[in-house]
């Protein structure tokens, strides 16, 4: 069997590129010591905070059970369907309700914290205290806002719709203006040439370059937001996680499963609107061929 390079090819091609050849023996260590240190912390965290191996094993058959009983759907014709519906829809209300406000507060607000736009020593100071809000805003979790407004305004989806605007504000707010400080500024430039004001500078020019990236991540904001907004159920903020906890408890895991399944099957048709969409008003259709009478 013939070789791609014999011997001495190897050896003249590491004379002629000696430095080329140090510099993957270099990066060859250092992956080695990163690797090294990733086992050591490993090796170091279960010693310290692990647990008993006979918890573990015990931990994994009940998993088992648990994976079991979810594909043992038992008394199905009885179930309440109408009523996990009603909670799915409600769910789904939330999701819309919530992002899309979020959406709208955080593009408004996105101009106010790019710096591309906001130039000057107050308008900076604007766009400096504008991206810190953001931070805030997305550095709670979902579930804690949902915790604060359940406090604020009782049980109920308005609870779960404040939470998404609060969370979605903070981290939509942040990527819109982090997209409007990379567009390309000679279209603002030949705006403001031909006389156009500030606002249709950025409407005509900023926007339309970042209208892209901004439905790609409104759309995906709404498909993400129905997968975790299961969890504001938990905390009492409405929707299908109340479901979720009291099969839980009740150990009707074939409950839990069906509501999965119906979960996932409305994020991926939620995935073919998005895709949909994306082709529509980003990738475009292409033009049809003119055909003659």
């Amino acid at each position: 069997m013939s070789h791609w390079l014999d011997e001495p090819d190897v050896a003249l091609s590491r004379q002629q590129h000696k430095a080329l050849f140090q510099a993957q023996g270099r990066y060859l260590r250092r992956l080695g010591l990163i690797v090294l240190a990733g086992v050591l912390y490993y090796v170091w965290f279960f010693a310290r905070f692990g647990i008993p191996v006979d918890q573990a094993f015990d931990g994994m058959r009940q998993i088992s059970r648990y994976i079991l009983r979810m594909f043992v759907w038992q008394d199905f014709i009885h179930w309440p369907f109408r009523y996990y519906f009603t909670q799915i829809a409600i769910t789904l209300a939330i999701v819309f309700a919530g992002t899309l406000t979020a959406t709208f507060i955080a593009l408004l607000l996105s101009f106010f914290a790019a710096r591309n736009i906001m130039q000057g020593g107050f308008a900076g100071m604007v766009a400096f205290l504008m991206r810190r809000l953001f931070d805030l805003l997305r550095g709670i979790d979902m579930a804690i806002w949902g915790l604060i407004f359940v406090r604020a305004v009782g049980l109920g989806p308005l609870a779960g719709v404040l939470a998404i605007i609060m969370q979605d504000t903070g981290l939509l707010g942040r990527l819109y203006a982090e997209n409007h400080e990379a567009v390309d500024r000679s279209p603002g430039r030949g705006l403001t040439a031909v006389g156009a004001n500030g606002l249709q500078k950025h409407r005509f020019s900023t926007f339309t370059q970042s209208f892209p990236t901004f439905l790609s991540l409104s759309l995906y904001q709404i498909e993400s937001n129905t997968r975790s907004a299961a969890v504001l159920g938990f905390v009492g903020a409405g929707g299908i996680g109340l479901i979720y906890a009291e099969n839980m408890r009740l150990w009707n895991w074939d409950v839990v499963m069906f509501i999965t399944l119906i979960l996932v099957a409305v994020v991926m048709a939620m995935d073919a609107a998005s895709a949909w969409l994306r082709r529509r008003y980003i990738t475009g259709k292409p033009v049809p061929a003119y055909k003659a009478p």
